[in-house]
């Protein structure tokens, strides 16, 4: 039996009047997700559990099957650690954007969408300005993807209420609040003079999604698989490397509205055909359409991930032997908001082998249906060997 895990990240939303009162996934164009549909379980999942803040790095842990009330630090550390770096006990990791803020408006959460290269320079830049030792210890810049980057600071630094920006898109900004307040706001402010005279569109960092160093248990230990992943995006990398998960890269792979779904969904049929039981296909580009308030780019990601990913996966899944698909975003995204909700996703679980009652995967479609915890359809996926 192989396992495949879809995640269109953020691809949940509220209907939309630009759609006539529909959502993108009502709309879209998907005859391979509507096929699988039909025979599938349809439900709704809590992915992101009561008082927990809705962000990919808590909804990626439940597909995982890791209940993010237990396991859950940060957001910043899942990430550090797809970049190789090793906290120690008396340090923090701090989500670093590249964003744009207009006269404390938070006009760009994302800095233009710079190249990881041209990024890279910039946070080279800000650690040979603004790296090193301070009163309360070290404080380093690692460069990630495009605008997303990681800041290790002091652990007390991690004493603080912090925003993320993306909740901030074309509002004014929200500072740190709490103890370690003044150490982060005068670091963005500080960075403003080195950022703001790059060549990018962004202006200065946003620190927010601190934490300390987390410990999951072994994927392979919990679930006695061998799985792998592939995603652009550091954050769903970091969950793969602390599970000992494989992470796996396809060439073209951008975490935007351009990135390579054919060479993302043949890394995940190569993996399968190959040596893994499981494996995770992550795409971004739904969130950040959702982010963009971008209509049109959403629902062109959700078509995208039907003709581009799920058509040829079908199809080369059925030539390697019985399997099982599971399908669901990590949060919804809504157009209207901008930003991420708690609110339950939709998700599917498909058996080759087996029929199930089936329905319609959209919002609506599952409204009616009970709300399982999001960390347990790992579990339900792979019961059945």
């Amino acid at each position: 039996m192989k396992y495949v895990v879809c995640v269109p990240d953020g691809c949940a939303d509220e209907p939309v009047d630009e759609l006539g009162g529909r959502t993108p996934l009502e709309v879209a164009d998907m005859p391979t997700l509507h096929r699988l549909a039909a025979t599938a379980e349809l439900g709704r999942a809590a992915v992101i559990p009561e008082g927990m803040a809705p962000g990919s790095d808590v909804g990626n842990m439940s597909i995982l099957g890791y209940d993010p009330a237990e396991f859950h630090t940060g957001r910043a550390p899942i990430e550090a650690a797809a970049l190789g770096i090793a906290l120690a006990d008396d340090q923090a990791a701090f989500r670093c954007n590249l964003v744009r803020v207009d006269d404390g408006i938070m006009a760009d959460f994302a800095g233009g969408h710079p190249s990881s290269d041209d990024a890279a320079k910039v946070v080279a830049q800000l650690q040979d300005d603004l790296g090193g030792p301070t009163a309360d210890g070290e404080v380093a810049f690692h460069a990630g993807v495009q605008y997303r980057h990681i800041s290790v600071t002091p652990r007390t630094w991690a004493d603080a209420e912090c925003t993320p920006p993306h909740d901030l898109s074309d509002k004014p900004v929200v500072l740190p609040t709490g103890a370690a307040a003044p150490q982060l706001t005068d670091l963005m402010d500080r960075s403003r003079a080195i950022v703001g005279a790059s060549s990018l569109a962004a202006n200065q960092i946003w620190l927010w999604g601190q934490g300390t160093r987390p410990t999951l248990p072994t994927f392979g230990d919990t679930y006695r698989l061998d799985a792998g992943l592939v995603t652009a995006v550091d954050l769903v990398k970091g969950l793969g490397v602390l599970a000992r998960m494989e992470t796996l890269e396809a060439e073209g792979a951008t975490g935007w509205f351009d990135t390579n779904y054919e060479a993302k969904r043949d890394v995940a049929l190569h993996a399968l055909d190959d040596w893994a039981d499981l494996f995770l296909v992550h795409v971004e580009a739904t969130d950040e359409a959702g982010h963009a308030g971008n209509v049109t780019e959403k629902v062109k990601a959700l078509e995208n991930w039907d003709r581009r990913i799920l058509a040829g996966l079908v199809e080369g899944l059925d030539s390697i032997g019985p399997w099982r698909l599971l399908l669901l975003p990590d949060h919804a995204t809504p157009l209207r908001l901008k930003t991420h909700t708690s609110d339950p996703v939709p998700y599917l679980l498909y058996d080759r082998r087996t029929e199930a009652p089936g329905g319609t995967y959209t919002e609506a479609g599952v409204a009616d249906r009970p709300v399982v915890a999001g960390h347990d359809l790992m579990g339900r996926l792979t019961s059945v060997r």
